[in-house]
């Protein structure tokens, strides 16, 4: 089950599971109060909980079940940490949440049964890696698919992101640190505040800008060592 009141938090952590033949989503939940509930009515074998969330909090409700189930929190407040472990959940994993890391959760939080095993993991990524991935983004009240091959960068607009594909442009409301999260690591990298690019539609490079299909996007500040190493590699 997957509880946070983030609809695009669950819509990345659910896309995970969907990525996971191993796994399947048997609820999802916008507060505590629902999750308690649910947890009546069915067999939950693993929580992904956030933290923060109105009415109660979703540590709040690990305190009150008598025979929780697994517990992943995902949050974007390293401060929980630990009262976090205090709880004995079995991982914390701060959002933007990357697919590497959800899978090395997954993977601990059933390793002492027996049920993941280290080739079953290598197996899994090495079929998203092969498959022809999209995801689909709502514009003009309507669901448009975008090939990840085809980005060759993505902009936000304060509430907004451009994606810029091969094909055009497709406008989209979602918020910069939500698509980074959705987007493979391995294939795209946040380069500004504003922008992230494709890895592979990269010609050239310097310390400020990157160059890629006769456009010039900047590199920030803060961002700067870190897009500098991973494209040295």
């Amino acid at each position: 089950m997957v509880m946070d009141d983030e609809p695009l938090a669950r819509e990345v952590i659910i896309r995970y599971i969907g990525r996971l033949p191993y796994l399947q989503l048997a609820a999802e939940c916008s507060n505590a109060v629902q999750a308690l509930t649910i947890l009546q009515q069915q067999q939950i074998d693993l929580l992904f909980a956030d933290i923060q969330m109105p009415e109660l909090l979703g540590t709040d409700l690990i305190k009150i079940l008598h025979n929780p189930p697994k517990v992943i929190i995902t949050t974007a407040f390293a401060e929980y940490a630990i009262q976090g472990y205090e709880l004995d959940v079995v991982d914390y994993l701060l959002k933007p949440v990357q697919f590497d890391r959800f899978l090395k959760a997954v993977h601990k939080a059933f390793r002492d049964e027996g049920l993941f095993m280290q080739e079953q993991i290598q197996s899994t990524e090495k079929q998203e890696t092969k498959k022809e991935a999209y995801l689909y983004f709502r514009t003009d009240r309507k669901m448009v698919k975008v090939m990840l091959d085809d980005i060759i960068y993505i902009e936000g607009m304060k509430n907004y992101i451009k994606i810029i594909t091969h094909n055009g442009m497709v406008i989209t409301k979602h918020s910069m640190n939500a698509i980074e999260a959705m987007l493979p690591e391995e294939q795209f990298v946040r380069v500004h505040r504003s922008y992230i690019a494709s890895k592979q539609k990269i010609k050239y490079f310097t310390g400020e800008v990157i160059h890629l299909n006769n456009v010039e996007i900047p590199i920030g500040k803060l961002f700067k060592t870190n897009v500098i190493k991973l494209l040295s590699l």
